[in-house]
């Protein structure tokens, strides 16, 4: 399965226009921390060793999430201004991100996971999700009667 979900995220790298050059170091810029983590886990905490397939999911899991992440902040794109729409917005793309990250653990890791992999996809997604910032002046609106204004000869 980790071979198909690779293939997958390469295409969607490939093909979706909004999944552009920051993203992809996006992607990179969280696998190599997690990968880290778990290195230094392994030698100070006695966790398992990753090995090359953990790494490649931990890849597919950055990638996954990011592509969520991205695809979200095109929807609805992050306000510049701090507020209540923030939080909620965070919370919209995170609750889902987990269950899709439980989904995603148990289609790739099994019934005896290793890795956090649902926690992974999840802060993947919410750190993919600020790729689009909403500017004021999209905000602004015409006033009403101005399509009837005259025009000045």
């Amino acid at each position: 399965m980790t071979t198909i979900f690779a293939i997958i995220t390469l295409l969607l790298f490939i093909f979706q226009p909004y999944l552009d050059l920051r993203a992809l170091k996006k992607v990179f810029g969280i696998a190599l921390f997690l990968q880290l983590f778990y290195i230094i886990g392994h030698y100070m905490g006695g966790w398992p060793f990753p090995t090359p397939t953990v790494i490649v999911q931990i890849l597919i899991v950055s990638g996954l999430g990011v592509a969520l992440g991205v695809i979200f902040s095109k929807i609805w794109p992050i306000p510049s201004h701090k507020g209540f729409e923030r939080i909620f917005r965070t919370f919209l793309v995170m609750v889902p991100s987990l269950g899709l990250g439980i989904g995603l653990q148990i289609i790739l890791q099994g019934a005896q996971a290793t890795q956090a992999i649902y926690l992974m996809f999840a802060l993947a997604a919410w750190i993919g999700s600020g790729h689009f910032i909403r500017t004021d002046e999209a905000k602004k609106e015409k006033p009403i009667g101005s399509i009837f204004r005259r025009r000045n000869a």
